[in-house]
């Protein structure tokens, strides 16, 4: 007798998890609806969310799925006291009212807080791996655009804008279109002097700045494996930057140990369910993308942008490219005081920031430190290290980093998002140079006028020693 059984169809991780959270399945004419586990709040992108849905007379329907935590208006200079207004000396008054509007909030509400004097705050996206809230296999949103971070622990994670922000405040669902799946493959393993930060920027590279559009990356390969959990953030926080929707890594071995015991991570009986289900969340085999791109991890060299997007990066001995009638480039050449032809290597620095949701966690201190040791900065050179989270702060001072940022002439500030975005007081002045391990080299990202240069903590200490961009294999021992 035949069997008439249908086989399984195989299916990609993204498939397994967008649909055990679709409401209503889309169709030609509407969105699906979309369940989200876990929602994300900032102190920017939230106060008109909250407005609106009060307004409409509604409340916030799952408190316990959204957590809130200040990061991009506040200073990271030494926090003194409060003052007799309550409040912190922010660097403006909106900064202010932003941080005053979340905590009146989440008090109203009863949305759990991580606010000033709160030895968990930090930059939204370092600790909700952290505290264990990013887990796989869950739907995660935040009105920040580098949500993607939380996708290496295999969740469907993405930014939303403001009306989105009150949408899942008031409903805990989303309308959205189901993206494309997109298979990055990344071969072999990096070689040393290069790191996650760089196979990030070279895969953005690849991709172009709008390569990826609507897209969910799924990383694979044996290098992709071989990162560390912190190493897999900052490859799926740049997606966004390839015009994806979001970036995710399949969980693995690697991710149950850094999730084992934290906060709000599963424990006993629940954490051995757990486990067992993540196992089944990676793409089956044979499981059909829709497109697939290929990349050899040893190949890939520090890299460095030239431009104003994350996508015009070189390698950091390489030239870069002619414009090509490309008014783009042009632009981007025009506002940098660059050349098409020219190599950055030993292009001036005026700053350098080791900071942001990208490379604030302890592991990118901990390589910028392994070049500052025993060394100074160059004269004239600022460096500000901004650590992601209280938890990165007080680890990394267990370890004696801070005391090597010190005596190397660096500033070690208080955790936020700092120069990255340049809300709090922390910019970079008209004119002058930056390397930056954040994430973005938009025009006047870190300040009105100010020229950027992205790369990995290493180049980042390169720099500061030398007053320029400098190949950090060069300073390695």
């Amino acid at each position: 007798m035949i069997s008439t059984t249908k086989k399984p169809q195989a299916r990609t991780l993204f498939d397994k998890v967008w649909d055990a959270h679709v409401v209503r399945p889309e169709t030609e004419d509407t969105p699906a609806i979309l369940y989200v586990d876990v929602h994300l709040v900032h102190e920017v992108t939230s106060a008109q969310a909250f407005t609106e849905i009060e307004q409409r007379g509604l409340a916030v329907r799952r408190p316990d799925r959204t957590f809130a935590t200040l990061d991009h208006s506040t200073p990271t200079s030494i926090l003194p006291p409060r003052g007799a207004n309550g409040l912190f000396p922010f660097a403006d008054a909106s900064a202010a009212a932003q941080i005053s509007r979340l905590e009146k909030n989440c008090e109203r509400w009863g949305i759990p807080l991580y606010g000033f004097g709160d030895d968990r705050r930090g930059i939204v996206h370092v600790i909700g791996p952290e505290l264990g809230i990013t887990q796989p296999g869950r739907t995660i949103v935040c009105g920040d655009s580098h949500t993607s971070t939380h996708g290496a622990f295999g969740a469907i994670a993405f930014g939303i804008g403001t009306s989105e922000v009150g949408h899942v405040l008031a409903t805990q669902c989303l309308l959205q279109r189901k993206p494309k799946t997109l298979a990055v493959e990344v071969r072999r393993g990096l070689r040393q002097g290069s790191s996650a930060k760089d196979l990030a920027l070279a895969i953005v590279a690849r991709l172009g700045a709008g390569g990826g559009a609507g897209s969910a990356i799924e990383y694979r390969g044996e290098a992709i494996r071989a990162l560390s959990m912190e190493e897999r953030m900052t490859v799926c926080n740049l997606s966004i930057e390839a015009g994806a929707r979001l970036g995710l890594v399949a969980p693995d071995e690697t991710t149950f140990a850094y999730l084992e015991g934290r906060a709000q991570a599963p424990r006993g009986d629940e954490w051995e369910r757990a486990r067992e289900h993540w196992r089944t969340l990676p793409s089956d085999e044979g499981a059909v993308f829709d497109r697939t791109v290929e990349l050899d991890a040893s190949s890939i060299e520090p890299m460095i942008t030239w431009g104003t997007t994350p996508a015009m990066a070189i390698p950091i001995r390489g030239e870069i490219p002619e414009a090509d009638g490309d008014a783009t480039v042009h632009r981007a050449l025009d506002y940098m005081g660059l050349r098409a032809g020219q190599t950055l290597l030993d292009h001036h620095i005026d700053v350098v920031f080791l900071g942001s949701c990208t490379n604030s966690r302890i592991e990118d201190l901990r390589s910028a430190a392994s070049l500052l040791r025993g060394h100074r900065i160059a004269s004239g050179v600022r460096m500000l290290v901004v650590p992601g989270s209280f938890a990165v702060k007080r680890a990394a001072e267990a370890e004696g980093l801070d005391r090597i940022f010190r005596a190397a002439g660096a500033e070690w500030r208080e955790p936020g998002c700092s120069m990255c975005i340049a809300m709090n007081g922390d910019q970079l002045p008209r004119g002058q140079y930056a390397l930056s391990t954040s994430n973005r080299n938009f025009e006047g990202r870190q300040g009105p006028g100010g020229r950027t240069f992205l790369a990995s903590p290493l180049t980042a200490a390169a720099a500061a020693l030398t007053g320029c961009i400098t190949d950090p294999r060069e300073l390695m021992s």
